[in-house]
């Protein structure tokens, strides 16, 4: 008879290192596990080196069993002496061809602590004699839940308690006098402790909490706290990379985000929140996964966090769809390659800096030229052109800004106490939080729009303000982290980690992510690492002008600053093209005659050149247009002016058909016709 090692019943939320899952899954075996069975089993079905499942045997295990000791004191790590697999450990013979088999390793460096994934359907019993835990079928199908537990296998020596080893007591398996009398009212009532304790410790507003992925509920404790940076110790699952950890019973949450291992089980953890409380010795728990936040429709109108928490004071977003801010961008085959022009509606960036669907463009603009208004009306137009949804991911801007925009959005229609009507999500990560919060918010928003795009087939608008300040916290995590600065003091991971978040913007042939992303320039340096990094990535820029706003020209769009990377005839068409070089030329020569005309006046001006002074007029009129959105403080009705009627207007001009109307009928109109009805409309007022 084969030898059994001593079980003992952990904490059901214990540390663990191995993973295992009960299932009816069939899969391929493994070399490692076939190697080690004993000679009455065959054919045994396993996923992977850790994992229990159900296995066909050639004869009945009845003389294989042996009854498992159960001890309810603390769990004990142990050294793994020998340095073997401990392999094919049958826990129950169902019938004559079924038992439930296990295997673990128990060569880990310092402790071996599996855990037992139970599905639904089970209960632990006891046998009267020998106190044997015996998993059996529960008559109570009904209820699907996950039952958490895990197990320990002793060596012969047992090592001193580590102090972060779980204190909770599985009281289902306990070798009490009361337990071992198992009758079925005892194993319903253990089925539903087990599923109550199951449930986990409350870990926030969320309603319904996404699933745990292997490895969640490892339990740690902080061993320093310096700002921002918080050190972790786990004692046995140390959590891979970018894990979100949480400290339980803290409100608001707090996350932190795993950023470096340290060697002896202990990770280095960058805070997504303030760390004003936290001591040393205080309880950690991993989730299991990155940062996971809500997606989907119910995030529409909606103001969230960089951890996923409304902050808009309108209660928990009621949704079971989650999805984790870190993913990698999307392979090359799910790639569209077509290059096709989004179409916004507005006359100035449809002609001259056309947006490309899935493209990146870069917002130019100081305070009070009217980006703000330029934002919401591309997010209505989008909406109304496209039927598309838009998020608002502000990274490090002001506050008051944030505020500003949300009630100003709320007055021009574009959020709206139902979901269902809204077109914006936004996400905040002010610049009076954590520099990890600042450097994470653009991912988050980042995460919303990949859902609308891939699981809905949208053609979403993200707009991020401000791209600097996310390569200015990453910057400030790397100097936490101790990294050693590259040029001018940015993160020697600049490159990359603009890369890896701009590489996920993109059109895929579900839908695309067109990204509006304003940029900030330290001290006009366009040859600053930041700013550079980012021109990288961009296909177009916007850049909105004092002085243009200064002539009440609106939107205040440089025409000529403005440029794209799909300005090209072979993309967008010849008569689009030669239309757009031929306003910018007349555009051009106006500001070229501008001084002269400011010495001389016009009177010196040759008959061309007052011909192209008044057509440049008219033409810098015709880029004006009223805003939808704006409409409540200007008093003009908003125009949405298709591509096709904005080319024909501009060619209109450009050949001199509209040199006998005014220069008054051009300003704040549509179309071209808009135009011609405004100038009947002056002719009969005078």
């Amino acid at each position: 008879m084969q030898k059994l090692p001593k079980l003992h019943l952990a904490s059901i939320y214990g540390n663990g290192l191995s993973h295992f899952q009960w299932s009816h899954v069939s899969t391929m075996p493994t070399r490692d596990f076939i190697r080690n069975l004993p000679p009455c089993i065959s054919s045994p079905s396993v996923r992977k080196p850790t994992s229990i499942k159900y296995d066909k045997i050639s004869k009945p295990l009845s003389q294989a069993l042996s009854p498992f000791e159960f001890d309810d004191r603390e769990p004990r790590p142990i050294t793994a002496q020998p340095r073997r697999p401990v392999m094919g450990v049958p826990l129950r013979v169902l019938d004559k061809d079924r038992v439930i088999y296990m295997q673990t390793w128990a060569n880990q460096p310092r402790y071996t602590q599996p855990m037992l994934k139970l599905e639904s359907g089970w209960n632990i019993q006891h046998s009267k004699k020998f106190s044997t835990c015996a998993l059996v079928e529960s008559k109570i199908k009904k209820r699907r839940s996950n039952i958490k537990l895990s197990v320990r296998f002793d060596s012969s020596k047992t090592p001193k308690t580590p102090p972060s080893a779980g204190k909770e007591s599985c009281s289902a398996a306990k070798a009490t006098p009361a337990a071992t009398k198992a009758t079925p009212a005892a194993t319903k009532a253990s089925s539903a402790a087990a599923e109550k304790a199951a449930s986990g410790p409350a870990m926030s507003a969320a309603p319904k909490k996404p699933a745990v992925v292997a490895g969640g509920g490892a339990q740690g404790r902080i061993i320093a706290v310096i700002g921002a940076v918080v050190d972790v110790q786990f004692d046995t699952h140390l959590p891979p990379i970018l894990n979100a950890l949480e400290v339980p019973g803290r409100t608001p949450r707090l996350i932190l985000e795993v950023s470096q291992h340290l060697g002896e089980s202990a990770c280095r953890c960058i805070a997504m929140d303030g760390t004003e409380g936290l001591v040393r010795g205080q309880a950690i728990v991993d989730t299991g996964a990155p940062i996971t936040i809500p997606v989907g429709e119910k995030t529409l109108g909606r103001i969230i966090n960089v951890i996923g928490e409304p902050i808009d004071e309108r209660g928990p977003i009621d949704t079971d769809e989650f999805a984790a801010i870190h993913a990698d961008a999307p392979p090359f085959v799910e790639m569209s390659v077509e290059q096709e022009i989004l179409a916004t509606g507005i006359k100035v960036v449809d002609l001259l800096a056309p947006y490309v669907k899935g493209g990146k463009i870069g917002l130019f603009g100081g305070a009070g030229v009217g980006k703000t208004v330029l934002i919401m009306e591309l997010i209505n137009n989008v909406a109304k052109a496209h039927g598309g949804f838009s998020v608002f991911a502000g990274v490090g801007e002001r506050t008051r800004e944030g505020n500003d925009l949300y009630n100003e959005m709320k007055i021009g229609g574009v959020i709206k106490d139902d979901y269902k009507t809204s077109k914006v999500a936004l996400v905040y990560g002010q610049m009076n939080e954590p520099p990890g919060a600042r450097a994470r918010v653009a991912l988050t928003g980042l995460t919303v729009a990949e859902h609308f795009r891939d699981k809905e087939g949208q053609d979403v608008l993200l707009f991020i303000d401000n791209i600097f300040r996310f390569t200015q916290a990453g910057s400030e995590v790397s100097a936490l982290l101790g990294r050693i600065p590259s040029a001018v003091g940015y993160q020697p991971t600049l490159a990359t980690d603009m890369g890896t978040m701009q590489e996920r913007i993109t059109t895929t042939k579900s839908g695309s992510i067109t990204s509006v992303q304003a940029v900030y320039v330290p001290a006009d340096d366009l040859t600053d690492p930041a700013p550079a990094t980012t021109f990288a990535h961009l296909d177009a820029t916007t850049v909105l002008s004092r002085a243009i706003a200064e002539l009440g020209v609106y939107p205040a769009v440089d025409p000529l600053d403005s440029t794209s990377r799909v300005m090209d005839p072979n993309i967008i068409g010849p008569e689009h093209y030669g239309v757009a070089r031929g306003v910018q030329k007349i555009l051009q020569d106006y500001k070229s005659l501008q001084d002269i005309i400011a010495i001389l006046g016009m009177d010196e001006l040759s008959e061309d050149d007052k011909l192209t002074v008044a057509r440049a007029r008219k033409i810098q009129r015709f880029l004006s247009q009223p805003f939808q959105v704006a409409e409540v403080f200007t008093g003009h009705i908003g125009k949405l002016v298709k591509l096709e009627q904005t080319i024909k207007g501009f060619k209109r001009i450009l050949v001199g058909e509209m040199d006998h109307i005014p220069e008054a009928a051009f300003y704040m109109v549509g179309t071209i016709e808009d135009v011609i009805a405004k100038s009947e409309a002056l002719a009969k007022s005078l």
